[in-house]
């Protein structure tokens, strides 16, 4: 069982670095301060982000905001070793889990996040070389530290995810899931992560709807238009409640760095939506009535 208390939605950090927003270190510790003003207190990062630079652009932010470390929680990830300036000897993108990169990388995250510690440590996306037995030495070993307080996978399908479970407590897994992409919900992945005891993490909570022109984000757009006439919500806040209305307690990881959206984020966390207009956004993101 997790040993941390996350917010009921999550600030992804994945675009405010240089693969998007850019943000300035003042502008990081602006939004880091609406974020936990928003009840919104904990940011998800992965050492990949902004080719390896984002993490220390948020520590130089976090540094400078002092902000107390009790009124945030920190995830973050290792494993996928990209072709960048910041990795000159990676010839091909690939993943690394050995019981020494795993702790180098938790204590290259600690420095650049200048924290003592990560709440939530992640391997980011399965490898076939993976090995169980070597990651729970690495994990054991930051635990007893007090590195990492607790540890869990990204992307991992179930059998992957009982693989290392076997050998170490497994507390969250972070998969992709929204109204377009609902397929955790219908591969037994949920399932599984709620007979274990595991907390899913929903990257894209808001899927294409809002970035893509199909068939099927336009027949979303016509039902959420009706809908937020009835709930008197946006349309990307009755998704969110889509998502929070699953049994399995998903956590939402919202990447908008927009003041307004952040401020609405949290409605999503009140909003009751009634059973029919949940299956009504399934079934028009299936094109279809439900099985």
């Amino acid at each position: 069982m997790s040993k941390t208390a996350l917010s009921p939605i999550i600030s992804g950090t994945m675009n405010w670095g240089v693969w998007d927003k850019n943000l300035t270190t003042k502008e990081m510790e602006n939004m880091i301060q609406i974020c936990i003003e928003n009840k919104i207190t904990t940011f998800d990062h992965a050492d990949i982000y902004g080719d390896y630079t984002t993490e220390a652009d948020f520590g130089k932010a976090f540094h400078a905001s002092k902000i107390s470390r009790e009124k945030l929680q920190l995830i973050t990830k290792c494993g996928i070793q990209m072709i960048a300036e910041k990795r000159p000897e990676n010839k091909i993108k690939h993943y690394e889990y050995s019981k020494e990169y795993i702790i180098w990388s938790v204590e290259e995250s600690l420095k650049k996040l200048k924290t003592d510690f990560i709440d939530v440590f992640l391997l980011h996306r399965p490898s076939p070389l993976m090995q169980a037995d070597e990651i729970a030495e690495a994990v054991e070993k930051l635990k007893s530290e007090g590195k990492i307080i607790d540890f869990g996978l990204s992307n991992f399908t179930s059998s992957q995810t009982e693989l290392i479970r076997q050998k170490t407590e497994v507390s969250y897994n972070q998969v992709q899931f929204s109204a377009t992409h609902y397929e955790a919900m219908t591969d037994g992945s949920l399932d599984y992560m709620q007979t274990h005891k595991i907390c899913p993490l929903s990257w894209n909570p808001l899927g294409t709807v809002f970035r893509e022109d199909t068939k099927k984000t336009r027949r979303l757009k016509k039902l959420l238009s009706e809908l937020v006439q009835k709930y008197s919500f946006g349309s990307d806040t009755l998704l969110l409640a889509w998502i929070l209305k699953h049994p399995a307690k998903v956590v939402p990881i919202a990447g908008t760095v927009n003041v307004a959206r952040i401020q609405s984020l949290m409605k999503a966390v009140e909003l009751e939506m009634d059973k029919e207009d949940w299956f009504a956004i399934w079934t028009e993101s299936m094109g279809d009535d439900v099985p």
